[in-house]
């Protein structure tokens, strides 16, 4: 499969890895230009490209960008055909975002998101956090795999992204609907808490909206608290953290 990834930060990088070491054929982009791109992105096969190149011609998009730069994008994607898999893997924080009103008000995230873009989105790979993400891989069938939730409206997409996930190390699980997807963004049982199928089907299913934006921003500050702003924590204790704040 043909895939454009836009961004190679934490995520991205593990992204463009994972997939292209899985056989998929690779371009890579950020919004800094080619030569920017860490080698280490590019280490199974990856291709550096400037960003319109990485969404011509592909069969998926998929965005690994903080959200509130989603609208600087949408030109970018304008010529993408309608039937090119665009997901999203970003999530909502105010404190690095910025306040979306829309978003404050309760609209989802990934509903804002597909909005923004004027399509249909799949939302996925927003609900682990980046060093178990790089870590945390097995293969298919590997007792306790980690299990990632994928939403989306279009039941094909959707199909694709799960497809996606498999080759990515984790188990892809049918999360339904993107307006269900607020059940993955931060603060849900679901988020970064690494469970697994059977886990995540009653984590997704006990998710309380209106309890996420605090948990979420209780984790923040707890993170920023130890290990600064803007720094990802390494995968035991953001666990831990998570599953104490968010299960």
């Amino acid at each position: 499969m043909k895939i454009g990834i836009l961004g190679v930060g934490h995520i991205g990088k593990t992204l463009s890895r994972e997939l292209s070491g899985a056989g998929h054929d690779v371009k890579v982009a950020n919004s800094r230009g080619p030569d920017t791109i860490d080698a280490t992105a590019l280490a199974t096969g990856a291709r550096a490209v400037p960003a319109a190149e990485a969404v011509k011609d592909v069969d998926v998009v998929i965005l690994s960008i903080p959200l509130n730069r989603v609208p600087e994008i949408v030109a970018l994607l304008g010529g993408v055909p309608a039937e090119t898999v665009v997901i999203d893997t970003s999530n909502y924080y105010p404190g690095r975002d910025s306040e979306i009103a829309a978003i404050e008000a309760g609209q989802v995230e990934s509903l804002w998101v597909a909005q923004q873009l004027g399509r249909s989105i799949v939302k996925a790979w927003n609900s682990i956090g980046s060093d178990s993400f790089a870590l945390k891989g097995t293969p298919v069938g590997t007792p306790g795999r980690v299990a990632l939730p994928v939403a989306a409206d279009d039941d094909s997409e959707r199909a694709v992204a799960i497809a996606l996930v498999e080759d990515t190390g984790f188990d892809g699980f049918d999360a339904g609907a993107l307006a269900q997807s607020w059940r993955q963004q931060p603060g849900a049982p679901s988020y970064c808490t690494d469970l697994t199928r059977e886990e995540l089907r009653a984590a997704l299913a006990g998710a309380e909206a209106a309890r996420l934006p605090k948990r979420r921003d209780l984790a923040g500050a707890a993170i920023a608290e130890r290990f600064g702003e803007r720094t990802n924590p390494d995968s035991e204790y953001g666990v831990r953290l998570s599953r104490a704040l968010f299960m």
